[in-house]
């Protein structure tokens, strides 16, 4: 009775920091909803709005970490348990340092805003890849919520569309800079604009291969999808 009871206390600390992971990547989620709406729509409010959300954002992931330091202390965790408390850790430092990112991304539109930048500058691309960020960050925290390891490839395909608008949207600045160079300024806060929105997919896939390690027990990092493709079969 009393292992049991052991158990079931262990169940209720593994419910409560799930929870609380997910309750983070929630408010990631929105924070990265704001910085696009300061994007789309050149607010110094929504830009605010981000900065007050990333102050929790950081108090938060402290908080987790203690909680799973607690846990783990408290425990002593067999081997697949460990391993899904080591997968909250780092799911939670991906998703503090997506909240950076959408912190970045609002600096940014705020120096273009001050600078009085043209807003002829292609914004609207920016955007495009920011909503594909932001849904791939929500796919990541549905997948990581069911251990959906087929939903977790899917993720990892996706953020190569990410790229490619990265890479694409970098040849554009570049050539609107050549043509005037009175856009370069502007067009380097897009640029590290843009780099913080394909960052923030990069941590989304940092997610989905912890899902993989966390189902399978396989450590898919630097691994190409072909090869994680082919070891699921």
């Amino acid at each position: 009775m009393a292992e049991k009871h052991l158990s079931s206390q262990f169940d209720s600390e593994l419910n409560s920091v799930t929870a609380r992971v997910m309750e983070l990547g929630g408010l990631v989620e929105t924070q990265i909803q704001h910085a696009i709406y300061a994007l789309s729509h050149f607010s110094l409010e929504a830009v605010a709005k981000v900065q007050v959300i990333e102050q929790r954002v950081n108090t938060m992931e402290v908080e987790i970490d203690h909680e799973l330091s607690t846990i783990i202390a408290r425990r002593q965790p067999t081997a697949r348990d460990l391993r899904l408390l080591i997968a909250f850790s780092k799911a939670t430092a991906n998703l503090e340092r997506m909240g950076d990112e959408a912190s970045k991304m609002a600096r940014m539109v705020q120096s273009i805003i001050q600078t009085g930048a043209p807003r002829s500058l292609p914004t609207m691309d920016l955007r495009v890849a920011a909503d594909l960020a932001s849904g791939l960050l929500r796919k990541a925290l549905d997948a990581f919520a069911r251990l959906d390891v087929q939903a977790a490839v899917a993720i990892l395909k996706e953020d190569d569309l990410i790229d490619e608008e990265f890479d694409g949207f970098v040849r554009k600045l570049i050539t609107y800079m050549m043509e005037d160079p009175r856009t370069i300024s502007a067009s380097l806060d897009l640029l590290f604009l843009a780099k913080a929105i394909e960052r923030i997919g990069d941590h989304s896939k940092n997610v989905a291969e912890l899902i993989i390690y966390l189902v399978k027990g396989m450590d898919v990092r630097h691994t190409s999808l072909d090869q994680i493709e082919s070891a699921l079969l």
